[in-house]
């Protein structure tokens, strides 16, 4: 096999052209391949080449092929496939003489002008068309050499006409160099173009191509229309000339795909054989597109048989030439009649700058007007089309119909056109078709008064039924809804704006009706389906803006009302513009586009919902005035109560409550009424099938055994750096829970908070609990006396106003007043954490920062509405200020800093910082510092440890002289480890020094302890510290003295522990790393007694979580016996500050004993105790990726610490002294600590080592099993094997598994990349479900639910199922499937089958539902499916049995796709793909498989998913991994109005 680096390609190619006994020496394909490695213009995808080669020969495998020509054969096919590039050409040609035509710009000039002549071909066609044929491309040169003459006869007449046509179909030679000449000609001369960029291979060179500034001649332009003609003969500089100039949106291309030819080909011999090689020596890429015309070719814009390109191009031309005329026809149009007035400027304006370069038929010109015009008017109404037909002029005003005065007639008119019954439960019912004419009305009126409105006067509801109504007269509307009204009250209906008359007519109620009107109070329910249409959908819309009725059924069909369809002339073009406004009593416009129901049902059972609706509508006013009662009794504010409660009532009375169809729909409506009505939030009705459960019930008090745990999940808290206190916790208790766990939470919380200096408080969690703590909690950062006045709470329940105090005594000791409070706070903040919030904001004692609260509730009520199932949650509690007397608001508590909740903790410490160092500032200068004896550069470190010093009230009488800040300073400038942050600090000890004020805090102790808080907080290294100790004596440890050897084993036994685990799983614990010094003392002893145990074991577990101490020396030593002996390995970098050096440690070349090596597993135990040395240990060889570490993040020590004396006083500063500095990520372990790889408690950390060490050593037999079940099963056989192959040899790139998911998951990713299959991956063994049993209305209703039917306009119909059944499931229920779905679409005109959400499912079905869509005369082979664990191929037919009607093949199918359609869904649309039945639109489909199958790996708990099963692939590759690409591809979101305008173009009129 070949090495990592060689291409598995390469290396296949190369075993296939050599076998044993060749005729012909390996140096031949050695030479063949160095030509490539020297010229291929891809050189990245010849990586490995030589070796691979040199490995095949080496292996004997040499070719034995006689016959010359039929070797360079089977290498030609071996190098295209390899490379996948069919330029590359091996040919056998003794005789071959190459011969180097001469130079163009060498030619006479008599010649250049008889080639030019030959190759340029110039006319003027109708309509003053340009027509150039160029037959080849001159370079600079040349071109530079005959300019003036191709100017004079060429360009100056291609020059003078409208547009032109270039013709290159017959371009097959010329020069890169004359590429930007052309371009230049058609675009402008500035900017320059970067056009196109040549890599060279042989040189190694990459040259940009622009376009020039200056030309001969005059400049074509980016004007005019350019049609570019091609074919499959055009090649080469024509190729790139086609390419830019479409990419570059100059040019439009009409004619055959280029032939994807090359920048530049040689054909170079190979060596003295007599064989040659043709390779592509350059390469092209543009810099528009990132990619190249070389061997794919240039794809033209209109696609079409190259003889028929210049008669296309001529089309194209003269519907380009039209665009103008057209867009000023529309634009006309527009002015005249468009009914909105005030966007027609606008409108104008866009369609005068929009850009038609892509249009290149009228179709694309309908589609392109639309759009834009769609962008800026939003105007569904304003369309524009194609069609063939002559266009649909609908007109608003009717023709009054002639009726005889007849009485018998009229009688019997009403009785035709009329429908009246009366229902059950005294329901009304009345349907009509359509809208009669006004006259016709009024001569009709008395008629319908009696024989309709008579008998329904006493009817308790009403249901008007429009199912089947397609419009009628708009003027007449005014009747039907005035008898609906009550007749004392004047309404104004709608308004009606005609453009072209320019008129407004308003419809009002009519007075003196001819019969009985049915009046305002009463129910009216409007039944609607998808054929309602035009006035009936006007009227339907104007009950529901009216807040008339409630309409049930189907969204209405949208037909467009008030329009006019004009064609444009010279063109199929229509233009559909609305010339009048439908305007509602709102003074909303309507503009169409369907009328949504109040309750969506099937038209069918309208009817039955209509009924259902009524019953609860009887329940309505009750619930409504329940609603405000339960307000008036509870609600925390009386006067606010009774105005909602008036509110509701007089919205129900007003019919804004009939538009609710159901429990939800109402609770919906109140909610938002209580919302808007009272302006809090807070107020919400719910519905819920049982009680709710009370929001508050008594508090459980917690055991002793629970207190604890009850602590730890509440409360977090943190001291950081600046003696800045933290504190947490998400909600807030009951005052009875508080006191019972308070002694544990002053010990374990407040104990390590209450001495901080500043306190920070986290609510951004804390979304509430009991309001009842709150008097405690605040009580802690008051002082005792006087009691502060917290707030006062109004309580609706009990009408008791009370006063929240402070508390008089608490446990524990309190925060006070003086120091300072900030509390967090977010959007989710709420109930009684913000209740404490704004009690500590009121009351100025806390700085708040973060988002707006969340404005919740101190305490609500819920309360049953009635006996329905709706309740209501309502606050019965307000709060007072105490400051102002005023209630809280409900809005939340707006922050002092208003910042986001992520952000506010650093935002809280910048201002705490800030503050702090402000007063220091002002204590400062009132210790009587001047502004010009302030320092003039103070380092940030010395401001602090300066301020920090005078902290105390008095400044006289001290015993610490000032010199001892510039002593300490000096210290750290002389030794802190990372000196950049000390900058400017030498400026302000000299500023300091000159100082002779004295420090002003008596105690040393407590000077040291404020020294290194400011050191630390200001240098942000907790490892700094200042400390006095008058008795501290320095001690430098002991060197190890001679020992008898039986006491030098027992020093060592007592600080490494050995043991060989179950497994043989070596276990080494270290707690002191020794230095070379030591280590060559006893090096030895340590071979012996523990190094010698440990080599023969198979992985270790070296465990660290007890190394405190260790000597920087000893890195090396340890890192050295885990990795090889060469190539050394840097390992870490030392900077030491005292002497200003960097030592660098490296692996070391020489051990005693043998090494461990690189290849057994290493894991690494790690603890928060794990500090220095062992730090760096574990981090080196993290990094190295040669150990896993387990355990806890170590504690972040240093390499070197000093301490160091503070000149002649007891006080000692701490200083690191020296940072390693790791060469791999080159960052430090210090302070931060090393995090594992592995995070698991220290305690625990053994056993997950011990687990991890099992896992991996499973790894090769499970990465074995899973190579033999993919190379056995998997349906691509030989993809399969391959997979197999290089998951054997991956074994190394699994040796950091950790866990059992993390395999699992790298497993499936590795299939991914090797197989490029997203089916093959691990899964997990999902137990099938038990079988149901369905009933048969079970079964139906299952049915309904997976299966969504429609008929749109034109009789097109719709299908869309999102999941593919087994098939003996399917034919179970085939019949009832027939009856509910399959006999809705059947017997439509054309049909649309919608997967774009179908996920796939079983196969087994396919081929019974693909029979639908063909005829039962002749069987059809629809796929052969090859079955890899049997090896056998299955057959898929049509069936020539079907339960129920098929569709046949004569009527049209379209299938809709999208990324998400997959497996079985594919496989169907991969077969009438195929089989031309269907055309498909959307996006390109998922590229899944057919179902997989499950197989448990070897006899672990893993499984593998694994297709086991292709399509014919006899054509080349079929749907799997690639999915099925869309002969019309749009979004999936376009996908449906795309089809079902390609539909209606095939269809004669429209339903109007």
């Amino acid at each position: 096999m070949a090495s990592g680096r060689t291409s598995p390609v390469l290396l296949v190619l190369f075993c296939h052209v050599l076998s044993i006994g060749s005729s012909f020496q390996p140096a031949l394909v050695l030479d063949m391949a160095k030509i490539l490695l020297d010229n291929y213009c891809f050189p990245e995808n010849l990586v490995g080449m030589q070796e691979a080669i040199q490995q095949a020969i080496n292996s004997g495998e040499i070719l034995k092929i006689s016959d010359r020509k039929t070797l360079a054969s089977v290498l030609t096919v071996g190098v295209q496939s390899a490379l996948n590039d069919p330029r590359l050409i091996v040919s056998f040609e003794p005789n071959f003489v190459p011969i180097m035509p001469p130079t163009l710009p060498s030619l006479p000039m008599e010649q250049l002008i008889r080639l030019v002549r030959n190759s340029v071909k110039l006319e003027v066609l109708e309509n003053n068309v340009g027509y150039l044929r160029i037959d080849r491309i001159i370079g600079e040169e040349t071109a530079n050499k005959l300019g003036p003459l191709l100017r004079d006869n060429v360009w100056n007449k291609v020059a003078q006409t409208s547009s032109l046509i270039f013709d290159l179909r017959y371009n097959t030679a010329g020069e890169l160099s004359g590429v930007p000449f052309i371009i230049s000609y058609f675009s402008d001369p500035e900017p320059l173009i970067h056009i196109d960029t040549v890599f060279d291979r042989p040189s190694n060179t990459t040259k940009e191509l622009w376009t020039v500034s200056s030309i001969i001649g005059e400049r074509y332009g980016k004007q005019k229309d350019l049609i570019i003609l091609t074919s499959k003969r055009t090649l080469g500089a024509a190729e790139a000339v086609a390419y830019t100039l479409k990419n570059l949106k100059r040019a439009i291309i009409v004619g055959e795909r280029s032939a994807g030819g090359s920048v530049k080909v040689q054909k170079i011999r190979i060596e003295d054989s007599g064989f040659y090689i043709t390779v592509p020596v350059a390469r092209s890429v543009n810099p528009i597109t990132g990619q190249s015309w070389e061997v794919s070719g240039v794809s033209p814009s209109v696609i079409i048989n190259a003889k028929e390109a210049v008669a296309s191009a001529k089309n194209l031309l003269a519907i380009r030439s039209s665009i103008p005329k057209a867009v000023q026809s529309v634009s006309e149009i527009i002015r005249q009649y468009y009914s909105f007035t005030d966007r027609v400027p606008a409108l104008l304006q866009h369609l005068e700058s929009t850009d038609f370069f892509s249009v290149i038929s009228e179709e694309d010109l309908a589609n392109k007007l639309n759009n834009e015009l769609q962008s800026v008017a939003e105007d569904p109404r304003l369309m524009i089309k194609l069609s063939q037909d002559h266009p649909v002029i609908i007109e608003e005003d009717f023709a009054p119909e002639s009726i005889p005065d007849d009485t018998i007639f009229l009688s019997n008119l009403v009785d035709t056109v009329f429908k009246v019954r009366i229902l059950a439960e005294n329901t009304g019912y009345l349907r009509f078709d359509k809208f009669g004419d006004v006259s016709v009305m009024t001569k009709l009126e008395e008629l319908i008064a009696q024989k309709i409105w008579e008998p329904l006067k006493n009817t308790e509801n009403l249901i008007i039924d429009l199912r089947y109504n397609t419009g009628g007269s708009s003027a007449s509307l005014a009747i039907l809804l005035s008898f609906l009204q009550d007749p004392s009250q004047q309404l104004h209906f709608f308004t009606i704006y005609d453009r072209i008359q320019n008129t407004t007519t308003e419809f009002n109620s009519l007075s003196g009706l001819p019969g009985p009107p049915y009046g305002s109070k009463r129910g009216v329910y409007i039944l609607t389906s998808y054929f309602t249409a035009s006035s009936g959908e006007e009227f339907a819309y104007l009950m529901q803006t009216l807040h008339r009725g409630t309409l049930i059924g189907e969204i209405t069909s949208g037909t467009l009302m008030h329009s006019k369809s004009i064609q444009v002339e010279d063109t199929d073009i229509v233009v559909t513009v609305p010339f009048i406004n439908f305007i509602d009593n709102n003074g909303e416009c309507w503009l169409g586009g369907g009328v949504v129901p109040d309750a969506i049902v099937l038209a069918e059972e309208a009817v039955d919902h209509a009924h259902e609706i009524i019953e609860f509508h009887r329940e309505v006013h009750s619930l409504v005035k329940e609603t405000g009662e339960l307000l008036e009794v509870h609600y925390a504010i009386p006067e606010v109560a009774n105005k909602v409660s008036r509110v509701l009532l007089a919205k129900w009375a007003e019919g804004l409550y009939r538009s609710v169809v159901d429990y939800e729909s109402l609770a919906s409506q109140l909610t938002a009424d209580l919302q808007e009505t009272s302006g809090d939030h807070r107020l919400h009705i719910f519905y819920c099938d049982v009680e709710p459960e009370s929001l508050h019930e008594m508090p459980k008090i917690p055991t002793n055994e629970e207190v604890d745990y009850i602590i730890d999940a509440l409360f977090k808290l943190e001291v950081m750096p600046g003696n800045v206190g933290y504190l947490r916790f998400d909600m807030m208790a009951d005052i009875e829970v508080m006191r019972a766990i308070s002694p544990q939470l002053i010990k374990l919380v407040w104990s390590k908070l209450v001495n901080t200096d500043t306190m920070i408080i986290d609510m951004r969690y804390n979304t509430g609990g009991y309001s009842t703590a709150i008097p405690l909690f605040c009580t802690y950062f008051f002082d005792a006396k006087p009691l502060r006045h917290l707030y006062t709470v109004f309580d609706r329940s009990t009408s008791t106003m009370t006063e929240v105090m402070t508390l008089p005594e608490i446990q524990g000791e309190r925060y006070g007043t003086t120091k300072d409070v900030y509390i967090l706070t977010s959007h989710m903040t709420g109930s009684a954490a913000e209740a404490f919030t704004r009690t500590m904001k009121d009351l100025n004692r806390a700085t708040v920062i973060g988002e707006p609260t969340i404005g919740g509730s101190l305490s609500s009520g819920t309360y049953q509405m009635g006996k329905s199932i709706l309740y209501a949650s309502i606050p019965n509690q307000v709060v007072l200020s105490a400051v102002t007397g005023k209630v809280w608001s409900v809005s939340g508590v707006e922050p002092h800093v208003a910042v986001q909740a992520n952000e506010a903790l650093g935002v809280s410490q910048r201002i705490i910082s800030a503050r702090l160092l402000k007063r220091d500032q002002e204590k400062y200068n009132y210790c009587g510092f001047t502004a010009n004896q302030k320092p003039a550069k103070m380092a940030r470190a010395l401001i602090l440890f300066v301020s920090l010093l005078v902290l105390g009230n008095v400044v006289v009488d001290s015993a610490f002289a000032p010199d001892l800040i510039v002593a300490m300073a000096k210290i750290l400038l002389d030794n802190y480890c990372s000196p950049e942050k000390l900058a400017g600090m030498q400026e302000a000890i000299d500023a300091a020094s000159s100082n002779t004020e004295i420090l002003s805090i008596p105690d040393p102790e407590t000077l040291a302890s404020v020294l290194t808080g400011g050191v630390q907080s200001t240098i942000n290294d907790p490892r700094l510290t200042v400390s006095y100790d008058p008795k501290y004596v320095p001690a430098a440890p002991p060197s190890l003295p001679p020992l008898p050897p039986n006491q030098l084993v027992e020093v060592l036994q007592s600080s490494i522990k050995l043991e060989v685990l179950e497994g043989n799983i070596g276990y080494l614990r270290i707690d002191h790393i020794i230095g070379d010094e030591l280590a060559v003392k006893i090096g030895n002893l340590l071979l012996e007694l523990v190094w010698n145990k440990i080599l023969p074991t198979s992985a270790l577990i070296f465990d660290l979580r007890y190394t405190g101490s260790g000597d920087l020396s000893g890195i090396p030593y340890i890192v050295s016996y885990f990795t090889d002996a060469e190539p050394l390995i840097h390992i870490d970098s030392v900077y030491d500050r005292p002497s200003n050096t960097t030592t660098e440690l490296w692996s070391m070349p020489t051990l005693l004993g043998q090494r461990y090596g690189t290849k057994k597993p290493l894991l690494i135990l790690t603890s928060g105790n794990t500090k220095g040395i062992a730090e760096d240990v574990a981090y080196c060889l993290k990094n190295l990726k040669r150990a896993t570490i387990v355990g806890e993040k170590t504690a972040g020590g240093s390499v070197k610490i000093d301490k160091i004396k503070i000149g002649d006083t007891d006080f000692y500063v701490t200083v690191p002294s020296a940072k390693s500095i790791n060469p791999i990520t080159k960052k430090s372990w210090e302070v931060t600590g090393v995090t594992p790889n592995v995070e698991v408690d220290a305690e625990d950390a053994l056993a997950a080592a011990v687990k991890i060490v099992n896992l991996r050593a499973e790894i090769p037999a499970f990465l074995a099993a899973t190579g033999a079940l993919v190379a056995n099963n998997y349906a691509f056989e030989n993809v399969g094997a391959d997979v197999a192959e290089k998951l054997a040899a991956a074994s190394d790139d699994y040796a950091f598994i950790s866990s059992k998911e993390e395999l699992e998951t790298k497993l499936s990713a590795d299939l991914l990349r090797l197989s490029g299959d997203k089916c093959l991956k691990t899964t997990h063994n999902i137990p099938a479900l038990p079988p149901m049993n369905p009933t048969p209305e079970m079964l139906i209703e299952l049915i309904k639910v997976s299966f969504h039917t429609d008929v749109f306009e034109n009789n097109i119909g719709y299908l869309r199922f999102d999941m593919f059944g087994d098939f003996e499931e399917v034919q179970a229920i085939a019949q009832i499937i027939v009856e509910h779905v399959w006999n809705k679409v059947v017997n439509t005109d054309a049909l649309i089958v919608d997967l774009r959400n179908n996920v796939g499912g079983p196969t087994t079905a396919i081929a019974g539902f693909c029979s639908y869509f063909f005829d039962a005369d002749k069987q059809v082979l629809l796929d052969k499916l090859y079955d890899r664990p049997s090896g056998t191929i299955k057959e898929l037919w049509t069936l020539p049995e079907l339960t129920g009607v098929r569709y046949g093949t004569k009527k049209s199918l379209i299938i809709l796709i999208s990324g998400a359609t997959a497996g079985a869904a594919e496989e169907f649309v991969y077969i009438m793909k195929k089989n031309g039945r269907a055309m498909i639109i959307g996006e390109t489909s998922n590229g899944a498989c057919h179902p997989a199958e499950t197989f448990r790996v070897g006899e672990s708990d893993a499984f593998l998913s694994i297709p086991t099963t292709h399509s014919d692939t006899a054509q080349g590759p079929v749907w799997e991994g690639a999915g099925v690409t869309p002969h019309i591809p749009v979004p999936a979101a376009a996908a449906l109005d795309t089809a079902k305008g390609i539909l209606s173009k095939h269809f004669a009129g429209a339903k109007k």
